[in-house]
């Protein structure tokens, strides 16, 4: 396989993105600034010379997928639960602000490092994601996977050793499978 780019996206904006809420893998659908911005998305990555849009299951992920694939005149989303995002446990559908009242101990311990209690666990996502993303990108040029802002950071940090800050909805990141492996993220 000869080396390729491909670009990976956030799904766009829910309510409960909105509010703050952890979703996880709770399934939260887009809200009419989420349907607007998935709009917006496929008119500014017309011309990339995208030929297949790959997402995760969730509603969220999905919707932006369609909206994006029907922008640019593609098939229906390949749909892949792979690229779901991280289930978090005892904090989903939660603020932070509920999670440092509601579950105090673990918030702090969150806090310091260590994961949610019954959330899955940081680094098997990034595996996950890992493992789908380059199946995908070797059988795939012209990729564009959406995915989940938590998902794609535990990408990010297992596949490239690179830290991105938290990833807003819609924000997209080009990254370059060079042989086996990933090259650094570059947000276009």
């Amino acid at each position: 396989m000869s080396d390729r780019s491909l670009l990976l996206a956030r799904h766009a904006e829910t309510d409960w993105n909105r509010f703050g809420r952890w979703q996880g893998t709770t399934d939260v659908p887009l809200n009419e600034a989420g349907l607007e911005q998935a709009r917006a998305l496929g008119a500014r990555l017309a011309g990339r010379g995208l030929r297949l849009v790959a997402s995760s299951d969730l509603g969220r992920a999905r919707q932006t997928a369609e909206i994006v694939a029907l922008a640019l005149g593609l098939a229906q989303p390949l749909l892949e639960p792979g690229l779901r995002e991280r289930g978090y446990g005892a904090f989903e559908g939660l603020t932070r602000a509920e999670c440092e009242v509601r579950h105090p101990v673990a918030w702090q311990a969150f806090c310091e490092g260590r994961e949610p209690p019954g959330a899955e666990l940081r680094a098997e996502v990034g595996r996950r994601m890992v493992e789908t993303v380059t199946r995908l990108a070797g059988a795939h040029e012209g990729l564009l996977v959406v995915s989940h802002g938590g998902a794609m950071r535990a990408f990010f940090d297992l596949a490239t050793a690179v830290k991105v800050p938290p990833i807003t909805n819609v924000a997209v990141y080009e990254v370059r499978l060079a042989g086996a492996r990933f090259l650094a993220p570059r947000l276009v």
